[in-house]
């Protein structure tokens, strides 16, 4: 649905451990589970229990789950990986290390999510607003990318009310 900004992107490589012969994908359905999931032949995963911390509803069928690039990859070629080598787009689409910038969630609320920023969109658990808002940013200012207007206007607006208590960690990306 992204189209040609998202096929910039090589994502779903081989993860931060190649010789597990899992994706980043699975590596990060493995790193969230609060129920590790059987892992079979091919990394095929099944079982488990996730928590999708946007809507608050737990999963325990691997298949209801997609890993939310935090910052999506048609934002974050408008706020400056455009300019990136293939190399660093695919190092963005991958970063695991980074517990902010891949994270599972149910895919309706990722679906609803699609490429929009926090002025548009926000997840549908109020209990996830702050955490969202400081790993939207984390990955923002851990990437380097740009924000706009509407963007910076929203997370002003909820850094000066709900969430000023909010602290947002972050390590530039190599």
């Amino acid at each position: 649905s992204c189209g040609i900004p998202c096929d910039q992107f090589k994502h779903w490589n081989s993860g931060l451990d190649p010789a597990d012969g899992c994706n980043t994908r699975a590596e990060v359905l493995l790193a969230e589970a609060s129920e590790a999931p059987t892992v079979s032949a091919g990394c095929k995963l099944t079982d488990g229990e996730w928590l999708s911390y946007y809507d608050e509803q737990e999963v325990s069928d691997p298949a209801k789950l997609d890993i939310d690039h935090m910052v999506p990859l048609a934002e974050a070629w408008d706020s400056g990986a455009a300019a990136w080598s293939a190399a660093r787009r695919e190092a963005y689409a991958n970063d695991q290390d980074a517990a902010a910038s891949l994270v599972a969630v149910t895919a309706r609320s990722n679906r609803s999510k699609a490429d929009q920023d926090p002025s548009a969109w926000m997840p549908p658990a109020p209990s996830a607003t702050c955490r969202y808002l400081a790993e939207w940013t984390a990955t923002k200012l851990r990437w380097g990318l740009t924000a706009d207007q509407s963007e910076i206007d929203t997370l002003n607006v909820y850094a000066d009310g709900p969430c000023q208590m909010s602290v947002v960690h972050y390590i530039p990306a190599p």
